[in-house]
């Protein structure tokens, strides 16, 4: 390790520059896409909860890619991953922007999220490798700035490139960042050792795998085929359950299975990784619903929605930088009980908008709702780590992302197929109402805009009506999302106390 960094050591910045250009390339992409949904939707004309696939389809993939990450730097070598992840991630951007149906998009934003898996993990472990332990401390401070900016910038740039260009560039913007970083770390990062013999528990990875992918096809297109009254949700609930008792099987019984069952004797780590399932959960699915619920309901323009939705980035970044100075000093358990309570509140107070709600008052819940995240992430990383011994952190630190990202893939289908479902119910019950013996269509006020006799005004009256059921419904969505982020308060009770120094060996291990 020594000899590496002595080696890199006078590539250290342009390394340095690659890496962080590879970790915002990635970053961008978990928001980028989000303030764009609505276009691709006319686009390769797809449904509400279809055009969701564009975004747990990647979540699912990287999910599912990332637990292998280390296997693979070290069966084919450090630098020979990194360069294949960042040539197949800007490959399979460009192919998202050419997509011209939802069947191709889906398809090359899996692709496009197996090769990014790699690239946070493998950015964290380049700066930590080429620099001495006494400047580490920064150039994870610089990284961090890179992963903090992506969700900033991601639907202010959105945004931008959707309405003075098309929805395209927001894949497009990836392929020249792409290209510099794969010219810069062929150029500059040093060829690491693989290991012929390093070996992976497929059959666990398999498995566990097809569950995932089984169990994430059922929550996308269970509201569209009607849920277990159709044949094809039937066969994905068998296969989903039958490869994850193969799976469980195989980890209690094989030697040295793909997960380890030691590790969920930590009490903090199997905590924290429902923890952190549950907030994937809340925070990735309130990404999915705003956009829409701005640029649908609200009639914002692409670009005002993304500079609205922008400042929650902010009071992320700034909540991180708060609580990196708190962890060790004040008890982490209070970090984390502030962060879900500015959460919870931030979601109590969207369940009172309707379409007329200012601007001003979207700009500073979100801010909120950034600040709250803000004291989740980094603490319970913290938390849930610290407390495993050194040489199972990393294997630790697969799991909890493998967690959060399966509980944000979960939180976007499931909000979505309740927005659909209650949409439709809520339909049913507000026309209940609309009658021939309802006194308020005697009033010229409501029937010159909603004249129930003519085709135009029940049209008109129809498209009220839907309105309001969205409305309605989205609220529904959101006190869900309040009620999840309440119910991992009890698991604060169940977190041990770490000192400092433990406290510290588990951010550089997830870092």
């Amino acid at each position: 390790m020594a000899a590496e960094r002595t080696a890199a050591g006078g590539n250290r910045l342009a390394i340095t520059a690659c890496v962080i250009l590879a970790t915002l390339m990635q970053a961008l992409d978990t928001t980028i896409a989000n303030v764009a949904l609505p276009y691709m939707q006319g686009s390769v004309s797809a449904t509400q909860d279809q055009i969701d696939w564009v975004l747990t389809s990647y979540i699912v993939a990287a999910a599912i890619m990332t637990p292998p990450t280390g296997f693979l730097a070290s069966r084919f070598g450090l630098k020979r991953l990194f360069l294949v992840s960042v040539a197949g991630f800007t490959v399979a951007s460009m192919l998202c922007g050419m997509s011209q149906s939802l069947t191709q998009i889906v398809l090359f934003r899996i692709l496009q999220g197996a090769f990014g898996a790699a690239l946070v993990p493998l950015s964290q472990s380049v700066l930590l490798s080429i620099n001495p332990p006494e400047r580490q401390g920064s150039a994870m401070a610089m990284w961090g700035v890179a992963v903090m900016a992506g969700p900033v910038l991601g639907p202010v740039l959105g945004g931008w490139l959707t309405e003075d260009y098309t929805w395209r560039y927001v894949f497009y913007i990836n392929v020249p960042i792409g290209i510099l970083c794969f010219l810069g770390l062929r150029a500059f990062l040093a060829d690491t050792a693989s290991n012929a013999n390093e070996k992976l528990d497929w059959f666990g990875f398999g498995t566990l795998s097809l569950a995932i992918g089984a169990a994430q096809v059922l929550l996308d297109r269970g509201e569209q085929l009607d849920w277990f009254g159709s044949g094809e949700i039937i066969i994905e609930a068998v296969v989903a359950t039958a490869a994850f008792y193969l799976f469980l099987v195989h980890t209690f019984t094989a030697s040295a299975p793909f997960v380890r069952p030691a590790l969920f004797r930590d009490r903090n780590f199997t905590a924290g990784t429902i923890f952190v399932a549950i907030v994937g959960l809340t925070y990735y699915a309130s990404l999915a619903l705003q956009p829409p619920y701005l640029q649908t309901l609200m009639n914002y323009p692409v670009i005002t929605a993304g500079l609205v939705l922008g400042p929650r980035g902010v009071g992320t970044m700034a909540a991180m930088l708060v609580v990196g100075r708190l962890i060790g000093r004040v008890d982490t358990r209070l970090l984390l009980g502030f962060g879900l309570a500015l959460t919870a509140w931030a979601f109590y107070m969207i369940t009172g908008w309707t379409p007329d709600v200012s601007q001003t008052t979207i700009v500073w819940v979100g801010v909120v709702q950034g600040i709250g995240l803000g004291f989740l992430f980094v603490p319970l990383s913290t938390v849930t780590l610290a407390t495993l011994p050194a040489e199972q952190r990393t294997a630790g630190a697969g799991l909890y992302n493998l967690s959060r990202n399966i509980g944000s893939s979960v939180g976007i289908s499931v909000v979505n197929a309740l927005l659909t479902r209650n949409t439709q119910v809520n339909h049913a019950d507000i026309a209940q109402h609309v009658t021939a013996v309802n006194r308020a269509f005697e009033s010229p006020a409501i029937t010159q805009f909603w004249d129930p006799v003519t085709a135009a005004g029940r049209a008109a009256l129809d498209a009220m009506i839907t309105q309001q059921a969205q409305i309605i419904a989205y609220i529904d969505d959101y006190k869900l999302l309040m009620i999840a982020t309440l119910a991992v308060i009890p698991l604060l009770i169940v977190f041990k106390k770490t000192s400092g120094g433990d406290a510290g060996h588990a951010a550089a291990a997830e870092l």
